[in-house]
């Protein structure tokens, strides 16, 4: 059996630059990865199937599931997985895609078998967000998510992450998004491994699709207001929503935030983490003990 982590997917900044003739939307973007995630474990030699379970299973009980999806791609018959469903579902920080990214890695440790460059496409065609959740590292993200630059100076950051527990469409957001063709990110500033430098630098950016959502989902502005209260010195929604972050200076600032906002708003998905912490996504091999 092999376990294997799925972390949060959070885009630090997200500028929709233009829009193909196929519809979809040119991004460029640049990503973190946080240390709270969900986890996923694949055996062979048991009943095939897909067993859910942890604090967010609910969501995805008696529909489809993008794990199972995955592993049907890419050849895998006779397997059984558990998902540990700690992340939100439709909440803007790759969930599904970390999910499907794990089922991968985990899929190939279990078969013994190395990436291929074919799989990248297999991959795009199941998410956008699921070839940057295979090797879940800071990196600079464009085209349709296809093209990944990896950015392994990128300083981490203690981050609180909240969703107001809404749902939202990304496709309901693009769809509301009036302005398709914006300005990309600006230059990258030299010092990335230096935290307070990247956070100036990621206050001149934007995330294009936070307009639409708000409009889509109110609760997005109230998430915001309540970072910007707690002591975040930047505060942003990832992705299409409705998941925000918060920034801070220290863990402990962004576990004081994070405690503070779960006494205040109890409904609300909160958790504190670092992004960029040097996460270890290699699947783990679990041996019988008798």
């Amino acid at each position: 059996m092999f376990k294997v982590f799925a972390p949060a997917k959070v885009n630090l900044c997200l500028h929709v630059t233009g829009r193909r003739g196929d519809g979809y939307h040119l991004l460029d973007s640049i990503v973190g990865f946080a240390d709270v995630g969900d986890w996923l474990s694949l055996r062979q030699g048991v009943a095939a199937g897909l067993d859910l379970t942890g604090p967010e299973a609910a969501a995805l009980k008696g529909g489809p599931n993008i794990i199972t999806r995955t592993l049907a791609e890419f050849g895998a018959s006779g397997l059984h997985g558990m998902l540990v469903k700690n992340l939100p579902v439709a909440s803007g920080i790759g969930g599904g895609s970390a999910d499907a990214a794990a089922a991968y890695r985990g899929l190939n440790a279990l078969l013994g078998r190395a990436p291929v460059p074919s799989d990248a496409g297999k991959l795009l065609a199941l998410g956008a967000d699921v070839p940057m959740c295979v090797p879940s590292t800071p990196a600079h993200i464009s085209g349709i998510g296809e093209a990944i630059k990896p950015l392994p100076d990128m300083a981490p950051l203690a981050a609180v992450l909240v969703n107001p527990r809404v749902a939202v469409a990304t496709p309901d957001v693009f769809r509301a998004l009036q302005q398709k063709e914006n300005p990309p990110i600006a230059p990258l500033p030299q010092q990335q491994n230096d935290a307070g430098a990247l956070m100036d630098w990621l206050a001149a950016q934007r995330n294009d699709l936070q307009p639409p959502a708000m409009i889509i989902a109110p609760a997005i502005a109230d998430v915001l207001a309540a970072l910007a209260q707690s002591g975040a010195q930047l505060w942003r929604m990832s992705g299409s929503g409705a998941t925000c972050f918060g920034l801070y200076d220290s863990k402990f600032a962004a576990q004081r935030a994070a405690d503070s906002l779960r006494h205040a708003c109890p409904n609300w998905w909160i958790a504190s983490c670092t992004l960029n912490g040097g996460i270890d996504v290699t699947p783990q091999e679990i041996r019988a003990t008798t």
